[in-house]
């Protein structure tokens, strides 16, 4: 089993010194953005298409480093409605299994993304409880006319490059539990479509992620190490807490001296993301990486470290020291 770092909360340093970082971590491995939310800043992507010597000296430096490239990373909205972030973002996954396969990668996370609720939309809406026949037609929309046509596509080119992508299960997007990952798998008709194992987005909707991991069965190919940790808030705002915005006046943002929504998260939230351990003990992820490895005793494992309160090389600290833990505890290290 391969144990590493997402490393986009390393975008703050050249790509050699953040597998320096890993190397130090006691870590094998590394998976690095390749576009959509994140710019590709540790992936010349251009180049390495462009170029075979490029290609090898990109990998070259891993080598060099002692640390395996265990994937790639294009999580964005490649189905948001407006023209100037959808198609970008779906462009940009094509090009990750592209560069991909001229890496030898065989493993691109993404997010299945989430359209607008009818033709013409320009923000995406997410139905989470389609209790009425509005909503329902909304989602046959959403599945039939926009998602299963570009998963159909996104499959054929993750085959031809030898590609696995690999969908997070995000809330505010069509795929955010099992069910609708294996919904996606089914109605695309995909062979080369499969899932991100990420427990943080599952705790918080309290779900089980081994018991997730069970039900998915070899359509995990790729998994996180991002823990959560739910609050007593949790007892009063409930999981769906909806505090996340702010008005604030910035003319810089704007261009227009007005007004605009920004985000920020609630200094009294209803539940966080935390680093390995702050949300569930090394117990939980012995278990969780036991049942991966049942799966697939190569599969990766990335930490990705969203602990506000902690820094960017101590909350890696933190996270790695429980992940080695349960690796030496599972008998996987």
């Amino acid at each position: 089993m391969k144990l590493g770092v997402y490393t986009a909360i390393l975008h703050d340093r050249p790509l050699a010194e953040a597998l320096d970082v890993l190397a130090s971590l006691g870590l094998d491995a590394a998976e690095i953005n390749a576009g959509g939310f994140l710019p590709p800043v540790h992936l010349p992507v251009e180049q390495i298409l462009a170029s075979g010597s490029a290609r090898d000296d990109y990998l070259g430096l891993f080598a060099g480093k002692g640390i395996e490239l265990a994937g790639l990373n294009a999580n964005g909205n490649p189905l948001h409605p407006d023209p100037a972030i959808g198609p970008k973002h779906a462009e940009e996954l094509r090009r990750a299994i592209r560069v991909a396969g001229a890496l030898g990668q065989t493993r691109v996370v993404t997010m299945s993304g989430l359209p607008g609720g009818e033709p013409g939309a320009t923000v995406p809406n997410w139905i989470v409880n389609p209790w009425s026949s509005g909503a329902l037609d909304v989602l046959d929309y959403q599945w039939d006319r926009v998602a299963v046509p570009f998963w159909k596509e996104i499959d054929e080119l993750a085959g031809e490059h030898g590609v696995k992508v690999a969908i997070e299960m995000h809330p505010q997007n069509l795929v955010f539990n099992p069910p609708t990952l294996k919904r996606l798998v089914e109605r695309a008709g995909t062979a080369n479509v499969g899932a991100e194992m990420d427990p943080s987005h599952l705790f918080w909707q309290h779900m089980d992620p081994v018991a997730a991991v069970d039900y998915l069965g070899d359509l995990v190919v790729h998994a996180a190490a991002k823990d959560v940790r739910i609050n007593p808030e949790a007892a009063v705002y409930g999981v769906l807490d909806d505090r996340f915005r702010r008005l604030r006046e910035d003319e810089e943002r704007t261009g227009l001296g007005g007004h605009e929504y920004v985000n920020e998260w609630p200094k009294d939230s209803a539940w966080d993301f935390v680093a390995l351990g702050r949300g569930h003990d090394a117990g939980f992820w012995t278990r969780f990486l036991a049942a991966l490895h049942r799966v697939d005793p190569d599969m990766a494992v990335h930490i990705e470290h969203e602990d506000t309160s902690l820094g960017r090389i101590e909350g890696l600290e933190v996270a790695a020291g429980v992940l080695l833990e349960a690796a030496g505890n599972a008998g996987l290290r």
